[in-house]
C-alpha cells in the first residue's frame, strides 16, 4: 500500500474507517469465531466469508467494476451487516492482506475495515471493529499500521529524540487514527496507567492511539512536537495531534491543548471532550481509505433478500435492453447490406459487370460510379439526414 497518497476528499460523515495489523497466529479463524458468536447472539443480521479473488469475479451489485478487487495480496474477504436502531443498517466490510514483510518474525496480518451507516454515523453506536475482531486483550488484532501502536493501551513515547520526531511525522500524516499524547506529571498507579480510550463512546474507543511521556520526557517532547507540528506538549497535560497541521485550517492548536490531565483513574471529562469535538472534525480521506470505500459501496456482496429481488430485476431489464440493442443492431446491418446491393446492382446495369462509360457522357451524367453508389445510397438514408 502507498503511504503518503492523499485524497483532496473528506471521510464521509456516514462512514467508520480503521486499519491495522493482527500479530497473532490465526487472524481470520478470530474474525470467523467472533462473527458466528455475534450472529448466534442476534447482534448480526448476517455475514459472508469470501476468498477475495472469487468475489472480485462475482461482484454481485457492480459485476463489471475493477474497484471492488481488492487487489492481489488480500488474504480473506468478510461481510458483516447489523442494526444499530429499527429503521438503521451498517454494512462493514474486512480485508485481511499479508504484509510486504510477512516473511519477518513478528510482522503480521494487515487488515482494512470499511464501514458505512445509512444515516449520520452516531459515535455511541457499536464499534465495527469488535464486529469482526474480538473485544478482548488476548487477542492482537488492534496494532496501528503506521505505528504499530496499539489501540486500547497506553504507548510510551521512543528516548530518542530522531525517533519520537519521526513517529509524530509519521502518525499525523500516514495514520488513520486520532493521536494523543498524555504527558505523566509523575509516575501513575495502576489506575492511571489505565487508557483513556476506556472513557470514549464504543464506536470512538478503536479510533484512537494514546502516547504518553514520562515525568522526564516533558522538555524533549514539548520541543519535538513545536518543531515537527507547531503544537505545545503542557507539562502535566496533553494534547490531540492534527492530522498534517499545514492541510487542516480548522485545526487550533490551543483548542486541542489540555492543561491539566489526572492520572488517577478519574474520566477526564475535559480531554475526552476534546477529542470528541476532533473527531467530529472534517478529516482528510487518503487514497487507501477511499479505495477501501469505495469497495465497501461497489463490491458488496451480503444482499437481503429484497436487495437480491431488485437486482435481478435490474439484471433483467439490462439483459433485455441489451437484446434489443443487439437486434437493433443486426436491423441495421441487414439494411445497409441491402441498400450496398441494390447500389452495385444499379452500378453494373442489374447484371454484376461494370457498364463501360465514355468520359464525356459521365460528365454529362454528373460524374463517376462512385456517385452512382452515393446517390443510390441516398436513396435509404433518413428524410432528416
Amino acid at each position: 500500500m502507498a503511504k503518503n497518497s492523499t485524497s483532496s476528499t473528506t471521510v464521509p460523515d456516514t462512514a467508520w474507517l480503521g486499519r491495522g495489523r493482527h500479530l497473532g497466529p490465526e487472524p481470520e479463524q478470530d474474525v470467523r469465531r467472533n462473527l458466528i458468536a455475534l450472529k448466534a447472539a442476534g447482534v448480526l443480521d448476517d455475514f459472508l466469508d469470501l476468498d477475495p479473488k472469487e468475489a472480485a469475479r462475482s461482484t454481485v451489485l457492480h459485476p463489471r467494476d475493477e474497484s471492488a478487487d481488492p487487489g492481489p495480496s488480500a488474504r480473506r474477504l468478510f461481510e458483516a451487516r447489523w442494526h444499530v436502531t429499527d429503521d438503521i443498517t451498517v454494512r462493514a466490510q474486512l480485508t485481511t492482506y499479508d504484509s510486504e514483510n510477512r516473511r519477518k518474525e513478528g510482522e503480521g496480518v494487515a487488515w482494512v475495515l470499511a464501514a458505512e451507516a445509512e444515516q449520520v454515523w452516531d459515535t455511541h453506536w457499536p464499534s465495527p471493529a469488535t464486529m469482526f475482531w474480538p473485544d478482548s486483550d488476548q487477542v492482537p488484532w488492534d496494532h496501528d499500521a503506521t505505528s504499530d501502536l496499539r489501540l486500547r493501551s497506553t504507548n510510551h513515547l521512543p528516548k530518542d529524540d530522531d525517533e519520537l520526531r519521526h513517529l509524530l511525522r509519521d502518525c499525523t500524516r500516514q495514520s488513520w487514527y486520532i493521536h494523543v499524547v498524555v504527558h505523566e506529571a509523575m509516575t501513575p498507579d495502576a489506575k492511571g496507567q489505565q487508557p483513556i480510550s476506556t472513557f470514549l463512546p464504543r464506536s470512538l474507543r478503536h479510533q484512537v492511539v494514546e502516547h504518553r511521556g514520562t515525568p522526564e520526557q516533558a522538555q524533549i517532547a514539548d520541543f519535538a512536537m513545536k518543531r515537527e507540528l507547531s503544537v505545545r506538549m503542557p507539562r502535566g497535560g496533553a494534547v490531540v495531534l492534527p492530522v498534517a497541521a499545514s492541510k487542516s485550517p480548522e485545526y487550533d492548536a490551543d483548542r486541542f491543548t489540555v492543561r491539566s490531565v489526572f492520572l488517577d483513574g478519574s474520566e477526564p471529562t475535559e480531554l475526552l471532550d476534546r477529542v470528541k469535538e476532533f473527531a467530529a472534525l472534517p478529516r482528510p480521506l487518503s487514497a487507501e481509505a477511499e479505495q477501501a470505500l469505495t469497495r465497501l459501496r461497489q463490491g458488496w456482496h451480503l444482499l437481503t433478500p429484497e436487495e437480491e429481488l431488485t437486482h435481478a430485476q435490474d439484471m433483467v431489464t439490462k439483459y433485455a435492453e441489451a437484446l434489443d440493442a443487439m437486434t437493433t443492431s443486426r436491423d441495421l446491418y441487414r439494411e445497409a447490406a441491402d441498400a450496398a446491393q441494390a447500389a452495385l446492382a444499379e452500378v453494373s446495369g442489374g447484371d454484376g459487370t461494370s457498364v463501360p462509360t465514355a468520359t464525356g457522357q459521365a460528365k454529362a451524367d454528373g460524374g463517376s460510379p462512385l456517385n452512382a453508389f452515393t446517390k443510390a445510397f441516398g436513396r435509404f438514408r433518413e428524410p432528416k439526414k
